[in-house]
Protein backbone atom coordinates (compact mmCIF):
# COMPACT_ATOMS: atom_id res chain seq x y z
CA UNK A 1 0.00 0.00 0.00
CA UNK A 2 1.47 3.72 -0.79
CA UNK A 3 2.02 6.46 1.44
CA UNK A 4 -0.89 8.35 0.04
CA UNK A 5 -3.46 5.15 0.80
CA UNK A 6 -2.74 5.29 4.32
CA UNK A 7 -2.94 9.51 4.86
CA UNK A 8 -6.04 11.23 4.70
CA UNK A 9 -5.41 13.63 1.70
CA UNK A 10 -5.49 17.54 2.66
CA UNK A 11 -8.43 18.42 0.67
CA UNK A 12 -10.92 15.78 -0.54
CA UNK A 13 -11.01 16.36 -4.68
CA UNK A 14 -14.83 16.87 -5.60
CA UNK A 15 -14.06 18.38 -8.59
CA UNK A 16 -14.54 15.12 -10.88
CA UNK A 17 -18.44 14.48 -10.92
CA UNK A 18 -18.58 18.57 -11.29
CA UNK A 19 -18.41 19.98 -14.61
CA UNK A 20 -15.77 22.62 -15.76
CA UNK A 21 -16.76 26.07 -15.99
CA UNK A 22 -15.89 29.05 -13.78
CA UNK A 23 -19.76 29.30 -12.37
CA UNK A 24 -19.75 25.70 -11.53
CA UNK A 25 -15.99 25.83 -9.67
CA UNK A 26 -17.63 29.22 -7.68
CA UNK A 27 -20.68 27.28 -6.24
CA UNK A 28 -18.22 23.74 -5.58
CA UNK A 29 -15.94 26.47 -3.46
CA UNK A 30 -18.65 27.88 -1.51
CA UNK A 31 -19.88 24.46 -1.10
CA UNK A 32 -16.93 23.50 -0.07
CA UNK A 33 -16.62 26.81 2.17
CA UNK A 34 -19.82 25.69 4.33
CA UNK A 35 -19.24 22.67 5.07
CA UNK A 36 -15.32 23.52 6.48
CA UNK A 37 -17.47 26.45 8.22
CA UNK A 38 -19.65 24.24 9.47
CA UNK A 39 -17.14 21.38 10.67
CA UNK A 40 -18.13 18.60 8.06
CA UNK A 41 -15.02 18.50 6.78
CA UNK A 42 -11.95 18.12 9.23
CA UNK A 43 -9.10 19.22 7.31
CA UNK A 44 -5.85 19.25 9.49
CA UNK A 45 -4.76 22.54 9.51
CA UNK A 46 -1.16 22.84 8.15
CA UNK A 47 -0.50 19.02 7.73
CA UNK A 48 0.62 17.28 4.46
CA UNK A 49 1.26 13.89 3.91
CA UNK A 50 5.13 14.54 3.98
CA UNK A 51 5.02 15.60 7.36
CA UNK A 52 4.13 11.59 8.41
CA UNK A 53 5.99 10.27 5.53
CA UNK A 54 9.38 10.06 7.99
CA UNK A 55 7.98 8.47 10.61
CA UNK A 56 6.93 5.37 7.70
CA UNK A 57 10.74 4.03 7.91
CA UNK A 58 10.67 3.41 11.72
CA UNK A 59 7.52 1.15 11.23
CA UNK A 60 8.67 -2.28 10.38
CA UNK A 61 6.65 -5.42 9.58
CA UNK A 62 6.06 -6.35 12.99
CA UNK A 63 5.43 -2.55 14.54
CA UNK A 64 2.61 -0.64 14.00
CA UNK A 65 1.33 3.16 14.31
CA UNK A 66 -2.29 5.07 14.52
CA UNK A 67 -2.63 8.69 14.82
CA UNK A 68 -6.15 10.24 14.94
CA UNK A 69 -7.28 13.79 15.50
CA UNK A 70 -10.13 15.02 17.47
CA UNK A 71 -12.54 14.76 14.41
CA UNK A 72 -12.12 10.94 14.50
CA UNK A 73 -10.00 11.86 11.14
CA UNK A 74 -6.98 9.12 10.26
CA UNK A 75 -4.02 12.00 9.83
CA UNK A 76 -1.29 8.59 9.84
CA UNK A 77 -2.00 4.39 9.67
CA UNK A 78 0.11 1.39 9.49
CA UNK A 79 -0.18 -2.03 10.16
CA UNK A 80 -3.28 -0.46 12.57
CA UNK A 81 -5.25 -3.82 12.48
CA UNK A 82 -2.50 -5.99 12.95
CA UNK A 83 -2.50 -7.49 16.94
CA UNK A 84 0.67 -6.97 18.97
CA UNK A 85 2.10 -7.16 22.53
CA UNK A 86 0.71 -4.05 24.16
CA UNK A 87 3.13 -4.22 27.46
CA UNK A 88 2.17 -1.85 29.94
CA UNK A 89 -0.03 0.68 27.54
CA UNK A 90 -2.57 -2.38 28.31
CA UNK A 91 -2.93 -0.68 32.06
CA UNK A 92 -5.25 2.00 30.20
CA UNK A 93 -7.64 -0.31 29.30
CA UNK A 94 -7.59 -2.37 32.67
CA UNK A 95 -8.07 1.55 34.39
CA UNK A 96 -10.94 1.87 32.23
CA UNK A 97 -12.66 -1.51 33.37
CA UNK A 98 -12.25 -1.09 37.19
CA UNK A 99 -13.64 2.82 36.82
CA UNK A 100 -16.53 1.47 34.77
CA UNK A 101 -17.69 -1.36 37.17
CA UNK A 102 -16.44 -0.57 40.26
CA UNK A 103 -17.02 3.78 39.94
CA UNK A 104 -14.38 6.23 39.88
CA UNK A 105 -15.08 6.80 43.73
CA UNK A 106 -15.24 3.28 44.95
CA UNK A 107 -12.95 2.56 47.74
CA UNK A 108 -11.00 -1.03 49.13
CA UNK A 109 -13.07 -1.85 52.14
CA UNK A 110 -10.86 -4.08 54.75
CA UNK A 111 -12.72 -5.65 58.02
CA UNK A 112 -11.86 -6.01 61.42
CA UNK A 113 -14.17 -8.15 63.77
CA UNK A 114 -13.93 -9.97 67.28
CA UNK A 115 -14.54 -12.72 67.85
CA UNK A 116 -16.61 -14.88 71.22
CA UNK A 117 -12.64 -15.77 72.04
CA UNK A 118 -11.41 -11.89 71.70
CA UNK A 119 -9.65 -13.46 68.59
CA UNK A 120 -9.24 -10.03 66.05
CA UNK A 121 -10.15 -11.06 62.65
CA UNK A 122 -8.69 -9.28 59.35
CA UNK A 123 -10.51 -9.53 56.40
CA UNK A 124 -9.34 -8.06 53.08
CA UNK A 125 -10.83 -7.15 49.69
CA UNK A 126 -7.78 -6.71 47.59
CA UNK A 127 -6.88 -2.98 48.55
CA UNK A 128 -3.51 -2.33 46.56
CA UNK A 129 -2.64 0.67 48.69
CA UNK A 130 -2.17 -0.77 52.38
CA UNK A 131 0.74 0.58 53.58
CA UNK A 132 2.82 0.97 56.36
CA UNK A 133 1.67 4.72 57.12
CA UNK A 134 -2.18 3.50 56.83
CA UNK A 135 -1.70 0.54 58.96
CA UNK A 136 0.29 3.20 61.77
CA UNK A 137 -3.58 5.04 61.73
CA UNK A 138 -5.90 2.12 61.67
CA UNK A 139 -3.91 0.57 64.69
CA UNK A 140 -4.67 4.29 66.66
CA UNK A 141 -8.36 3.58 65.85
CA UNK A 142 -8.35 -0.23 66.87
CA UNK A 143 -6.91 0.83 70.21
CA UNK A 144 -9.37 2.64 71.29
CA UNK A 145 -12.03 0.09 70.22
CA UNK A 146 -10.26 -2.66 71.63
CA UNK A 147 -9.54 -1.17 75.02
CA UNK A 148 -12.22 -3.21 76.98
CA UNK A 149 -11.18 -6.47 74.75
CA UNK A 150 -7.26 -6.45 76.40
CA UNK A 151 -5.65 -8.21 75.97
CA UNK A 152 -6.47 -9.84 72.56
CA UNK A 153 -6.19 -13.78 71.66
CA UNK A 154 -5.03 -14.94 68.64
CA UNK A 155 -4.41 -12.38 65.14
CA UNK A 156 -6.75 -14.46 62.83
CA UNK A 157 -6.04 -13.65 58.82
CA UNK A 158 -9.01 -13.56 56.28
CA UNK A 159 -7.53 -13.35 53.16
CA UNK A 160 -9.96 -15.67 51.07
CA UNK A 161 -11.94 -12.87 48.95
CA UNK A 162 -9.07 -13.88 46.31
CA UNK A 163 -8.82 -17.33 45.65
CA UNK A 164 -5.09 -18.77 46.25
CA UNK A 165 -3.07 -19.23 45.02
CA UNK A 166 -3.11 -16.28 42.60
CA UNK A 167 -1.55 -16.77 39.62
CA UNK A 168 -0.25 -14.66 36.75
CA UNK A 169 0.89 -15.37 33.31
CA UNK A 170 4.08 -13.55 32.95
CA UNK A 171 5.05 -13.00 36.77
CA UNK A 172 7.63 -14.85 37.86
CA UNK A 173 9.28 -15.70 41.05
CA UNK A 174 12.01 -13.23 41.35
CA UNK A 175 13.02 -10.69 43.72
CA UNK A 176 11.81 -7.66 41.52
CA UNK A 177 9.02 -5.89 42.83
CA UNK A 178 7.47 -5.93 39.25
CA UNK A 179 7.14 -9.55 39.91
CA UNK A 180 4.98 -8.96 43.48
CA UNK A 181 2.09 -11.28 43.47
CA UNK A 182 -1.47 -10.38 44.19
CA UNK A 183 -3.68 -11.34 47.34
CA UNK A 184 -6.64 -10.15 49.38
CA UNK A 185 -4.28 -9.15 52.34
CA UNK A 186 -1.52 -7.69 51.25
CA UNK A 187 0.60 -4.58 52.69
CA UNK A 188 3.18 -2.65 51.42
CA UNK A 189 2.96 -4.26 47.52
CA UNK A 190 4.47 -7.37 49.24
CA UNK A 191 7.90 -6.15 49.07
CA UNK A 192 10.48 -4.66 51.81
CA UNK A 193 12.75 -2.41 51.20
CA UNK A 194 16.34 -2.83 53.04
CA UNK A 195 19.97 -2.25 53.09
CA UNK A 196 23.08 -3.32 55.55
CA UNK A 197 24.71 -1.05 57.75
CA UNK A 198 28.02 -1.78 60.24
CA UNK A 199 24.92 -2.82 62.86
CA UNK A 200 23.26 -5.16 60.55
CA UNK A 201 20.34 -4.95 58.66
CA UNK A 202 17.76 -2.05 58.61
CA UNK A 203 14.62 -0.96 56.83
CA UNK A 204 15.76 1.32 54.06
CA UNK A 205 12.08 2.93 54.39
CA UNK A 206 11.74 4.35 58.15
CA UNK A 207 8.03 4.38 58.33
CA UNK A 208 8.31 0.08 57.86
CA UNK A 209 9.93 -1.34 60.45
CA UNK A 210 12.50 -4.22 59.62
CA UNK A 211 10.56 -7.57 60.99
CA UNK A 212 12.52 -10.40 62.28
CA UNK A 213 10.29 -12.10 60.28
CA UNK A 214 11.58 -10.27 57.09
CA UNK A 215 15.35 -10.02 58.29
CA UNK A 216 15.30 -14.41 58.09
CA UNK A 217 13.81 -14.26 54.37
CA UNK A 218 16.93 -11.49 53.31
CA UNK A 219 19.43 -13.28 54.86
CA UNK A 220 18.28 -16.30 52.97
CA UNK A 221 18.61 -14.02 49.56
CA UNK A 222 22.17 -13.13 50.60
CA UNK A 223 21.65 -9.52 49.00
CA UNK A 224 23.39 -6.66 50.95
CA UNK A 225 20.78 -4.18 49.68
CA UNK A 226 17.45 -4.12 47.57
CA UNK A 227 13.76 -5.46 48.39
CA UNK A 228 12.54 -8.79 49.01
CA UNK A 229 9.19 -9.85 47.79
CA UNK A 230 6.67 -11.86 49.56
CA UNK A 231 5.04 -15.24 47.66
CA UNK A 232 2.14 -17.21 48.23
CA UNK A 233 4.63 -20.17 49.64
CA UNK A 234 3.98 -20.82 53.34
CA UNK A 235 1.35 -18.00 53.05
CA UNK A 236 4.14 -15.67 53.57
CA UNK A 237 1.82 -12.88 52.38
CA UNK A 238 -0.97 -12.69 54.57
CA UNK A 239 1.18 -13.89 57.78
CA UNK A 240 3.65 -10.88 56.90
CA UNK A 241 0.36 -8.54 56.80
CA UNK A 242 -0.69 -9.90 60.25
CA UNK A 243 3.31 -9.05 62.03
CA UNK A 244 3.07 -6.01 60.76
CA UNK A 245 -0.06 -5.39 61.81
CA UNK A 246 0.91 -6.79 65.39
CA UNK A 247 3.72 -4.44 65.27
CA UNK A 248 1.49 -1.35 64.84
CA UNK A 249 -0.83 -2.54 67.05
CA UNK A 250 1.49 -3.01 69.84
CA UNK A 251 2.88 0.30 69.38
CA UNK A 252 -0.42 1.56 70.52
CA UNK A 253 -0.83 -0.60 73.64
CA UNK A 254 -2.59 -3.65 72.06
CA UNK A 255 -1.63 -7.21 73.54
CA UNK A 256 -1.54 -10.72 72.17
CA UNK A 257 -1.14 -13.39 74.22
CA UNK A 258 -2.13 -16.39 71.22
CA UNK A 259 -0.74 -16.38 67.44
CA UNK A 260 -0.65 -15.38 64.20
CA UNK A 261 -2.82 -17.57 62.01
CA UNK A 262 -4.91 -17.68 58.93
CA UNK A 263 -8.98 -18.16 59.64
CA UNK A 264 -11.91 -16.73 58.04
CA UNK A 265 -14.76 -14.59 59.19
CA UNK A 266 -17.83 -16.12 60.35
CA UNK A 267 -20.56 -13.10 60.24
CA UNK A 268 -23.09 -14.98 61.87
CA UNK A 269 -20.95 -14.66 65.25
CA UNK A 270 -17.89 -12.58 64.34
CA UNK A 271 -18.48 -8.69 65.66
CA UNK A 272 -17.69 -6.30 63.53
CA UNK A 273 -16.30 -3.39 65.20
CA UNK A 274 -14.19 -1.25 62.16
CA UNK A 275 -14.37 -1.20 58.48
CA UNK A 276 -11.49 0.43 57.04
CA UNK A 277 -12.23 2.10 53.38
CA UNK A 278 -8.88 3.09 51.27
CA UNK A 279 -8.07 6.68 51.35
CA UNK A 280 -7.65 6.85 47.90
CA UNK A 281 -10.50 6.53 45.83
CA UNK A 282 -10.44 4.16 42.17
CA UNK A 283 -9.48 7.83 40.83
CA UNK A 284 -6.53 8.47 42.81
CA UNK A 285 -5.55 4.61 42.42
CA UNK A 286 -5.34 4.76 38.63
CA UNK A 287 -3.25 7.87 38.53
CA UNK A 288 -0.72 5.74 40.84
CA UNK A 289 -0.82 2.71 38.96
CA UNK A 290 -0.19 4.41 35.70
CA UNK A 291 2.36 7.01 37.14
CA UNK A 292 4.28 3.61 38.69
CA UNK A 293 3.54 1.42 35.99
CA UNK A 294 2.69 -0.91 38.82
CA UNK A 295 1.38 -4.76 37.92
CA UNK A 296 0.48 -5.41 41.19
CA UNK A 297 -2.15 -2.63 41.76
CA UNK A 298 -3.42 -3.21 38.22
CA UNK A 299 -3.86 -6.62 39.01
CA UNK A 300 -5.68 -6.31 41.99
CA UNK A 301 -8.26 -3.78 40.59
CA UNK A 302 -8.81 -6.65 37.56
CA UNK A 303 -9.33 -9.22 40.04
CA UNK A 304 -11.31 -7.28 42.93
CA UNK A 305 -13.07 -5.93 40.17
CA UNK A 306 -14.17 -9.43 38.85
CA UNK A 307 -15.62 -10.63 42.28
CA UNK A 308 -17.66 -7.44 42.86
CA UNK A 309 -19.18 -8.18 39.91
CA UNK A 310 -19.42 -12.21 39.29
CA UNK A 311 -18.72 -13.09 42.98
CA UNK A 312 -16.19 -14.17 45.44
CA UNK A 313 -13.73 -15.70 45.82
CA UNK A 314 -11.84 -13.40 42.73
CA UNK A 315 -9.86 -15.16 40.50
CA UNK A 316 -7.69 -13.95 37.05
CA UNK A 317 -10.28 -15.55 34.84
CA UNK A 318 -13.13 -13.70 36.24
CA UNK A 319 -11.39 -10.42 36.11
CA UNK A 320 -10.61 -11.70 32.24
CA UNK A 321 -13.97 -12.72 31.53
CA UNK A 322 -15.10 -9.05 32.96
CA UNK A 323 -12.74 -7.31 31.06
CA UNK A 324 -13.13 -9.20 27.54
CA UNK A 325 -17.29 -8.34 28.29
CA UNK A 326 -16.35 -4.45 28.53
CA UNK A 327 -14.21 -4.70 25.31
CA UNK A 328 -17.09 -6.11 23.26
CA UNK A 329 -20.17 -4.43 25.10
CA UNK A 330 -18.72 -0.70 25.99
CA UNK A 331 -15.85 -0.47 23.17
CA UNK A 332 -17.48 -3.03 20.56
CA UNK A 333 -13.80 -4.77 20.04
CA UNK A 334 -14.70 -9.00 19.13
CA UNK A 335 -11.48 -9.85 19.77
CA UNK A 336 -8.93 -8.07 22.24
CA UNK A 337 -6.57 -11.00 23.38
CA UNK A 338 -6.33 -10.29 27.11
CA UNK A 339 -4.78 -13.28 29.58
CA UNK A 340 -4.18 -10.68 32.57
CA UNK A 341 -4.61 -6.68 33.36
CA UNK A 342 -1.39 -5.04 33.43
CA UNK A 343 1.12 -6.05 30.33
CA UNK A 344 3.75 -7.95 31.68
CA UNK A 345 2.43 -11.39 29.98
CA UNK A 346 3.86 -11.40 26.05
CA UNK A 347 0.22 -13.39 25.84
CA UNK A 348 -1.76 -10.12 25.65
CA UNK A 349 -2.10 -9.03 21.75
CA UNK A 350 -4.02 -6.06 20.98
CA UNK A 351 -3.86 -4.00 17.47
CA UNK A 352 -3.51 -0.19 17.67
CA UNK A 353 -6.91 0.57 16.15
CA UNK A 354 -8.34 -1.06 19.39
CA UNK A 355 -5.98 1.10 21.50
CA UNK A 356 -7.61 3.76 19.90
CA UNK A 357 -10.79 2.87 20.94
CA UNK A 358 -9.88 2.58 24.30
CA UNK A 359 -8.12 6.05 23.97
CA UNK A 360 -11.58 6.99 23.03
CA UNK A 361 -13.30 6.02 25.71
CA UNK A 362 -10.45 6.81 28.23
CA UNK A 363 -10.30 10.47 26.94
CA UNK A 364 -12.42 11.60 30.25
CA UNK A 365 -9.81 10.88 32.03
CA UNK A 366 -6.84 11.64 30.33
CA UNK A 367 -5.03 13.72 32.89
CA UNK A 368 -4.47 10.43 35.14
CA UNK A 369 -1.95 10.06 32.92
CA UNK A 370 1.81 11.48 32.85
CA UNK A 371 2.57 14.37 31.60
CA UNK A 372 5.24 16.12 29.49
CA UNK A 373 4.62 19.68 27.60
CA UNK A 374 1.44 18.87 25.62
CA UNK A 375 1.47 15.51 25.78
CA UNK A 376 -0.45 13.15 28.43
CA UNK A 377 1.35 9.26 27.58
CA UNK A 378 1.65 5.92 28.84
CA UNK A 379 4.65 3.77 27.72
CA UNK A 380 5.51 0.47 27.87
CA UNK A 381 8.81 -1.99 28.05
CA UNK A 382 8.97 -5.76 27.96
CA UNK A 383 12.22 -7.37 26.07
CA UNK A 384 12.05 -6.57 22.91
CA UNK A 385 9.11 -4.29 23.32
CA UNK A 386 8.44 -0.71 23.38
CA UNK A 387 4.74 0.77 23.00
CA UNK A 388 4.10 4.16 23.89
CA UNK A 389 -0.24 5.60 23.80
CA UNK A 390 -1.52 9.33 24.92
CA UNK A 391 -2.72 12.51 23.93
CA UNK A 392 -1.24 15.44 21.99
CA UNK A 393 -2.65 18.59 22.54
CA UNK A 394 -2.23 20.77 19.16
CA UNK A 395 -2.44 25.09 18.92
CA UNK A 396 -5.98 24.98 18.53
CA UNK A 397 -6.37 22.86 22.40
CA UNK A 398 -7.88 19.68 20.60
CA UNK A 399 -6.39 16.47 21.77
CA UNK A 400 -4.81 13.82 18.76
CA UNK A 401 -4.86 10.50 19.72
CA UNK A 402 -1.26 8.08 18.97
CA UNK A 403 -0.93 4.60 19.49
CA UNK A 404 2.68 3.49 18.73
CA UNK A 405 3.36 -0.22 19.28
CA UNK A 406 7.50 -1.19 18.21
CA UNK A 407 7.50 -5.10 18.94
CA UNK A 408 10.73 -5.29 16.68
CA UNK A 409 13.55 -5.82 19.02
CA UNK A 410 15.99 -2.62 19.76
CA UNK A 411 13.58 -0.13 18.64
CA UNK A 412 12.66 2.34 21.26
CA UNK A 413 8.91 4.47 20.88
CA UNK A 414 10.97 7.64 22.16
CA UNK A 415 12.48 9.41 18.61
CA UNK A 416 8.95 8.54 17.30
CA UNK A 417 7.19 10.26 19.85
CA UNK A 418 9.77 13.51 19.70
CA UNK A 419 8.77 13.37 16.24
CA UNK A 420 4.93 13.44 16.38
CA UNK A 421 5.37 16.22 18.87
CA UNK A 422 7.12 18.30 16.17
CA UNK A 423 4.65 17.21 13.73
CA UNK A 424 1.79 17.90 15.55
CA UNK A 425 3.12 21.56 16.40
Amino acid sequence: MALTDRINPTVHNRSASVQSGPQKLKILARYVLRLLVAGLLSVPSGLQAQDFSELDAFIGKKDSILITDAHEQILFSKNADQKRIPASILKIFTALVGLHYLGDHYRFPTEFYLDPQSNLKIKGYGDPLLVSEVLSKISQILAVLLKQSNPINDLVLDDSYFRQPLTIPGITSSAQPYDAPNGALCVNFNTVAFKRTAQGYVSAEPQTPLLPFVVKKIKASRLNEGRIVFSHNKNEIPIYAGKLFQYFLGKQGVRFSGKIKLGRVNAKVDRLIFRYESLSSLNQSVVRLLEYSSNFMTNQVLIATGAQIIGSPGTLAKGVTIATDYARQVLDIADMTIVEGSGISRDNKVSATQMDRVLQEFLPYHYFMRRAGREYYKTGTLSGISTRAGYIKRANGKLCRYIIMLNTPGKSTEPLALRLLRILD
